[in-house]
């Protein structure tokens, strides 16, 4: 999935106040956050959520990346419970990412959106803190779809090292105001080749481990990384949420 690997819109800080450790972390965010996908595709899959309880529910997905001129967008479709759940993941240089959503209304022809403003007529723009609640019902937050905590101010490099047989520089990035449904701090493995999550912790607002994220099958796919298979597990109740793709279309 393309949007693993491609943010963009961070707060750079100055580096005269920082330390190595965060001018080095506000570097390899900048790097990651300036990775545009070269051209549109779409892919189909499932969302497989396994609630706590051992609850099951499978729900159809798609997500479908517009590049244009000035902007690009993500956009995903969940059907489920009788309805269409649709949201984009607003994304331009120097802008912070911006998310809207609504259901049972067909997806915008692609083009040159503004980022800000009245997009749709009815389409909600989503606040800070509807971005911290769940896509479909899953483990994942609409947050987590706009990789959302490589905007926050504080981006730390603690280490390099080997993880899941992937040479990796562990970042943390700290959130200073977190929500009570939010994350206060993600560590997070980033891939030294594709500068993609190989794996990632967030921990609540308590500083307690929440969840573990990590991508599966990640390659490049006519010159671009995307990864077929997406796990959320939240620790504390042990649900499971798994996105798998099928790149091949």
């Amino acid at each position: 999935m393309g949007f693993l690997f491609f943010a963009i819109g961070a707060t750079a800080q100055t580096t005269n106040t920082l330390s190595d450790a965060e001018i080095q972390g506000q570097q390899l965010v900048q790097k990651i956050l300036a990775q545009w996908p070269t051209e549109n595709f779409t892919n189909t899959g499932v969302l497989q959520i396994r609630g706590g309880k051992g609850t099951r529910l499978e729900i159809p997905v798609e997500c479908q990346t517009v590049v244009t001129a000035t902007n690009w967008q993500t956009i995903y479709k969940a059907s489920w419970t009788n309805m269409i759940e649709k949201l984009w993941v607003m994304h331009a240089n120097d802008q912070s990412n911006s998310y809207f959503s609504d259901t049972n209304d067909p997806v915008p022809v692609p083009g040159d959106i503004p980022i800000l403003g009245n997009l749709f007529p009815g389409r909600h723009k989503l606040s800070d803190a509807e971005i911290t609640t769940p896509f479909a019902g899953s483990d994942f937050l609409i947050a987590d779809l706009g990789l959302e905590f490589f905007h926050w101010p504080s981006q730390k490099v603690l280490k390099k090292e080997v993880h899941r047989s992937r040479g990796c520089t562990v970042l943390e990035s700290t959130n200073p105001n977190p929500s009570p449904n939010g994350y206060s701090r993600v560590a997070s493995w980033i891939d030294n080749e594709s500068l993609g999550i190989v794996e990632a912790y967030a921990y609540d607002a308590n500083g307690k481990l929440l969840k573990d994220f990590y991508p599966k099958d990640f390659k490049k796919v006519d010159g671009q990384w995307q990864v077929q298979t997406l796990v959320m597990e939240n620790v504390q109740t042990g649900s499971r949420s798994r996105l798998e793709f099928d790149l091949k279309k």
